[in-house]
């Protein structure tokens, strides 16, 4: 998605932006790379015990903004900085300030383990971002809503 700060960072970064623009970097998030959230549908399909059960698909690990674009910063070899863009501050009551996940449920239904941590995902999500052809598909330079 556009509007997923992972995304923003990452096409600021590849299109050549010497500063990243951003919001509130102190939230945190539970990254979970799509072929762990795959795995984690397979196995709960598989499972008859999940039937009607509300089953979390997450890494269980959370990093904040900051700690994310730091991230992508090694992975790019980048030295950017970052500054606060007011516009893209959320409205206090509209921030969600912590999302992680609990997956203990899906552990104990079906055995599964988290395989891709966070770097993993970004070295991956960044080689596909680093083809013209899927960069262009991004306006790094709008702040999509």
């Amino acid at each position: 998605s556009a509007r997923a700060v992972i995304p923003t960072i990452i096409t600021q970064i590849l299109s050549g932006e010497k500063t990243i623009k951003l919001g509130d970097v102190t939230p945190t998030r539970d990254f979970n790379y799509v072929e762990d959230t795959c795995r984690g549908f397979i196995e709960l399909e598989k499972c008859k015990e999940a039937v009607g059960k509300t089953v979390n698909i997450g890494s269980n690990t959370e990093f904040s903004i900051l700690e994310t674009m730091e991230m992508i910063k090694e992975v790019t070899n980048s030295n950017v900085e970052f500054i606060t863009d007011n516009e893209r501050i959320r409205p206090e009551k509209s921030e969600v300030k912590r999302l992680v996940c609990d997956n203990s449920l899906l552990i104990g239904l079906t055995g599964y383990k988290h395989k891709f941590d966070l770097k993993k995902g970004l070295e991956w999500t960044i080689d596909w971002f680093q083809k013209p052809e899927n960069l262009a598909r991004y306006k790094h330079q709008i702040y999509n809503v």
